[in-house]
């Protein structure tokens, strides 16, 4: 499906350059389930916006379905990121002045949609277990609500990729298995996985592992294929 072939990212500033991520080979197939892990700093998030076509790297390429994903026009890039990666950032990242459902009907504002919208709003608030919170304001749900709110938003369209950056970083042990359960059963489904985490815990969730090292791309020993 999506593979990274020698991709590195150098940032550059005041005389000085900083390899975020060096020579990273990496395959993403349907339903595979990814977990890096990794000191902060060693280039952990930059190689998630780089899998997801936010970050344009340095040299390398990012191929989805055998297409180089930075040749094509931004519309185009656009509209691929919004259908087929679903991202779940660090931090929830909710729009304020909008309620959870006009909060998941944005998500499919952006070009159109052979769903019914409605339908799949319910489905999803039903599926982060919030039906009785469609129409509260993000500053009346507690951080693990967000969190759902946010993963509900990133399935919105289906996404063949999810890309998660710590989305249980700062979550109670029951909100955060409760999270993980979601993305499992997102995961059997068919979506692939990627799941940055420093949590011990959620290693029993991945069929593969990678350790980040000052840019580098490790797999774990004890990962499966």
């Amino acid at each position: 499906m999506l593979s990274l072939e020698k991709v590195t990212k150098i940032y550059h500033g005041e005389g000085n350059e900083v390899v975020a991520v060096r020579d990273v080979d990496l395959e993403v197939q349907k339903k595979d389930f990814l977990l890096i892990a990794g000191r902060s700093g060693s280039g952990k998030t930059t190689l998630l916006s780089l899998i997801g076509a936010l970050t344009r790297p340095t040299s390398g390429r990012v191929v989805l379905d055998g297409t180089d994903v930075w040749t094509l026009d931004d519309g185009k890039l656009s509209a691929m990121r919004n259908r087929r990666v679903g991202f779940m950032f660090q931090f929830p990242s909710l729009i304020p002045t909008l309620n959870v459902t006009n909060n998941l009907r944005l998500a499919a504002s952006f070009h159109d949609v052979d769903y019914d919208i409605d339908g799949r709003v319910k489905e999803l608030i039903s599926l982060v277990g919030l039906q009785d919170k469609a129409k509260v304001y993000p500053n009346q749900l507690s951080g693990g609500q967000q969190r759902r709110v946010a993963i509900a938003r990133a399935l919105m369209n289906g996404p063949d990729l999810i890309l998660a950056d710590e989305p249980t970083g700062d979550l109670d042990e029951e909100t955060e298995k409760e999270i993980m359960q979601i993305l499992k059963k997102t995961n059997d489904e068919g979506a692939a996985v990627v799941l940055i985490s420093h949590s011990p815990e959620l290693v029993k969730f991945a069929k593969r592992r990678f350790w980040m090292s000052d840019g580098a791309l490790i797999k774990r020993a004890d990962s499966t294929s």
